[in-house]
């Protein structure tokens, strides 16, 4: 059996709660567990352990690893399967070490993609003005937000980037007559077709579009992407939806673009930085919603994420194909 260990600086209940009894006695039966790593920096005080490390199990709370760290204190490791989304942060380090990663992203991606499409829906009804302006007694103005409003029938949405969550969102909406234009200049024309989606630019579909959402990869080339002279273009009653990450929207822009035009609506899940500092004009502004980036996987759903590494462990260890590694060439469009 390969030696294992889990690790986790955000504590073992964590683990518990991504790789729950069930999942962990899968990974018992075909792995030899060492005592997890549960504290900061723990796995510095127990070299000796690490060093007979040769599969890592990880979720948030992940150490940032440097390809030195992994070679001073994890010398024997062949592969970490983290149960989480996002290895933008260490996997480069692993790979330089030709250590293979494995990502729970599938998993992750489920409730964020549901999170979207129901709010895709609701706002396709002005439901988010409407209630607050009616929560404040402002009874005739918030039906008449809902009433300007387009509905969910052959009114254009929007998608920001067709990775994995985004396809997901795809899908989940094909349950209403909802057309789809899409952004993403890594989506081939054939797989658009396939997804019975329509490939644009970007300002076509701000312009279009009475709902959008942001699910770009995140990194350098898509930092501030989205910014005024795309929030300018955007329909009246429109709305703009971040699940994504905070980094690829120029704030001020979108303040300044919601300022001029108050029927508009942001929703976001994700901000830069976060949480949004205090006395941010999101805070006080009508048409912003936030949420406290609570779109992806909490609480029950996160087993989903352990359960899918688990799996993938055992096409790992049989030698068959694999479905949720990630490579360096996967990173430039991943979240």
């Amino acid at each position: 059996m390969l030696n294992a260990m889990f690790l986790s600086k955000a504590g073992k209940g964590l683990i518990d709660q991504v790789y729950d009894a069930e999942t962990q006695k899968m990974l018992n039966e075909r792995l030899h567990f060492l005592d997890g790593l549960y504290q900061q920096d723990a796995w510095k005080e127990r070299r000796e352990d690490c060093a007979q490390v040769e599969v890592l199990f990880s979720t948030w709370g992940m150490h940032p690893f440097t390809a030195e760290e992994l070679a001073t204190y994890f010398p024997r490791l062949k592969a970490v399967f983290y149960g989480a989304g996002s290895v933008q942060f260490f996997a480069r380090s692993c790979f330089e070490r030709g250590v293979r990663v494995f990502s729970a992203a599938a998993a992750n991606a489920v409730p964020v993609a549901e999170f979207t499409a129901a709010q895709i829906v609701l706002a396709g009804k002005g439901y988010f003005q409407a209630t607050a302006q009616y929560s404040r007694g402002e009874h005739d103005p918030g039906r008449a937000h809902s009433n300007r409003s387009h509905g969910n029938y052959h009114v254009p949405v929007g998608i920001i980037g067709a990775g994995m969550i985004g396809k997901l969102v795809i899908k989940l909406l094909r349950a209403y007559a909802l057309p789809v234009m899409v952004f993403d200049p890594f989506l081939p024309p054939e797989k658009a077709e396939e997804l019975g989606v329509t490939l644009c630019d970007l300002p076509t579909l701000f312009e279009q579009c009475q709902v959008i959402s942001n699910h770009l990869a995140n990194n350098a080339q898509t930092k501030g992407m989205l910014n005024y002279d795309l929030f300018a273009r955007m329909k009246p009653n429109a709305t703009f939806i971040n699940t994504g990450r905070g980094a690829q929207v120029v704030e001020a822009d979108l303040v300044r673009a919601l300022t001029e035009q108050p029927d508009r609506t942001a929703l976001l899940d994700v901000t830069e930085p976060e949480p949004v500092e205090a006395g941010h004009p999101f805070f006080t502004m009508p048409n912003v919603f936030l949420s406290p980036h609570i779109a992806g996987s909490m609480n029950n759903e996160n087993a989903r994420m352990g359960l899918y590494m688990a799996q993938e462990l055992d096409r790992f260890l049989q030698d068959q194909p694999l479905q949720y590694e990630v490579t360096a060439e996967m990173l430039a469009t991943m979240a």
